[in-house]
């Protein structure tokens, strides 16, 4: 296992990081505490120290397992662990105590090492700040509760600019991978946590597996370009490894395959290794993917908000993902999971207003129509 230093806490950290978000499953749909649990004893074992979890995983299962785990094992100084606040929960100041120390004991633990306002977005952001979430960061400071305090994020880049100057933050994670060096904080958001100092730990850096399913003839023939033999999974893992900037990758792993296969890739992924060549091809895999591009829209959110709350950028963003990745009934569920009914394609009411503001003159009353239609229609079908 390769290790990279956090300058926040001058912490070894294993450069692969165990998302405990995606453990296998009885029929009941309860973690599977068996499989599980060899996953977590073989993964630490072979030195990854860093271990992730959060309030909801697992329908707020994960953090009582983990915390059940690193108890029966007396293992839990030999890992660096992180959760995060549930920060759509805070109603009034004294809620970040309570869920700090929900967490602590449901972790079972005396101290969380790396904790972070879970999930952030410009509404969150703003209800945090309502209820004084500063004077609760500068508390934590001088609590020896957290080792170190840094957020995850999910909205656009000016959004990440403000959140990230707003404090003296430790650490972020953000949502990267070869496909969305230009989604949500993306590339700039890489580069500004590195110039300001601070730790930077990626999430998604396989895309929730979407880069590594059934990969696509064409695709495949581009990296059969190069004379490595990767897989598609240690393709997009050497890349955002070959990022100095980058502290560690969380990996959601649901089998003990997966944490295996994950950590030998990890064995040999220095940073600032990756071959002019091997980057062009992950550029050129890249383009493939996007060549499939439906609906040319850039989520620049111009056409929003919609009159009749329809979200514009995050029905075409799931549309063009459909077609992207081959997986139309992944997305579908997706659609469906994320989406409340009335913020689907089906809502639009054809007023136009949208039409004259979307600077890539994208007719989306019709594209929406096609949203519905794959989505909507052609699921109920089925």
């Amino acid at each position: 296992m390769l290790y990279r230093k956090m300058k926040s806490t001058d912490d070894d950290v294993s450069i692969l990081g165990f998302g405990c978000m995606r453990f296998p499953k009885n029929d009941d749909g309860k973690i599977d505490r068996e499989k599980s649990e060899r996953m977590l004893k073989y993964a630490i074992d072979n030195g990854i120290n860093y271990f992730d979890t959060a309030w909801p995983y697992h329908g707020e299962e994960s953090e009582f397992f983990v915390g059940d785990f690193l108890q029966k094992t007396n293992k839990r100084k030999k890992i660096f662990l992180a959760t995060k606040l549930p920060s759509w929960k805070i109603e009034k100041y004294e809620d970040f105590d309570y869920y700090l120390n929900k967490q602590l004991e449901r972790l079972k633990t005396e101290y969380i090492d790396y904790y972070l306002l879970h999930a952030l977005d410009k509404e969150r952001w703003d209800k945090l700040k309502s209820n004084n979430v500063f004077k609760f960061l500068e508390k934590l400071e001088e609590s020896d509760k957290v080792r170190a305090i840094g957020f995850s994020f999910h909205d656009k880049y000016e959004i990440f600019e403000e959140i990230i100057d707003s404090y003296n933050w430790d650490f972020c994670q953000i949502q990267y991978n070869y496909m969305d060096i230009d989604y949500q904080a993306g590339y700039r958001g890489l580069k500004l946590a590195n110039k300001k100092g601070i730790d930077l730990i990626i999430m998604e850096p396989l895309r929730g597996g979407m880069l590594t399913g059934e990969i696509p003839e064409d695709v495949q023939k581009i990296y059969k370009k190069s004379d490595k033999e990767y897989s598609a999974a240690e393709w997009a893992l050497r890349w955002i490894w070959n990022h100095p900037e980058v502290s560690l990758a969380l990996s959601g792993m649901s089998t003990l395959e997966h944490v295996k296969e994950n950590i030998e890739i990890a064995k040999n992924s220095e940073a600032e290794n990756m071959s002019g060549k091997d980057i062009s091809i992950i550029e050129e895999v890249r383009e493939k993917y996007l060549n499939r591009t439906m609906v040319n829209c850039t989520s620049c959110e111009y056409c929003m908000p919609c009159p009749n709350d329809v979200k514009i950028p995050a029905c075409f963003r799931l549309y063009n993902n459909a077609y992207i990745y081959k997986d139309i009934n992944r997305m579908r569920k997706f659609y469906n999971g994320m989406l409340d009914d009335k913020n689907k394609a089906s809502q639009c009411i054809e007023c136009g207003e949208c039409l004259e503001k979307c600077p890539q003159n994208i007719n989306i009353i019709e594209e929406l129509k096609n949203v519905t239609e794959l989505f909507e229609i052609e699921g109920s079908k089925k």
